[in-house]
């Protein structure tokens, strides 16, 4: 990543919170002193462990997985590219909701957050 960016002082990075995510691992994979160099130059930006977009990509990339491609070997790009559209439009079209347990009450008691201006009664 940093080498594609060599001019960069700083690489903001968006980051769900898994434990590969931070320096320590940049220094197993390249030692101490590169990696801690290696660390400077990026700016990590976390995501919610419950809410991120992440989370939906991922989602979306389940569902993919399990509802079209299942345990078939697709034989070209233009075939898998084929298969995921024709299922990308059925989705669409079933209009399929996602049921979201992670409220905004939950989320708010979770991160000890209370918008200004906003009262318990």
């Amino acid at each position: 990543m940093a080498k594609r960016y060599p001019e960069a002082n700083t690489i903001h990075l968006v980051l769900d919170n898994l434990s590969t995510h931070i320096r320590h691992a940049l220094e197993v994979r390249y030692g101490v002193r590169a990696g801690c160099r290696l660390w400077r130059r990026f700016t990590p930006h976390y995501t919610f462990v419950h809410s991120s977009w992440l989370n939906q990509a991922e989602m979306e990339t389940s569902l993919l997985s399990r509802q079209c491609l299942g345990r078939r070997r697709i034989p070209t790009l233009d075939k898998l590219r084929c298969e995921t559209q024709a299922w990308q439009k059925w989705a669409n079209r079933q209009r399929i909701w996602i049921r979201w347990r992670f409220t905004v009450p939950k989320v708010r008691a979770k991160f000890h957050y209370q918008p200004t201006g906003l009262t318990r009664s």
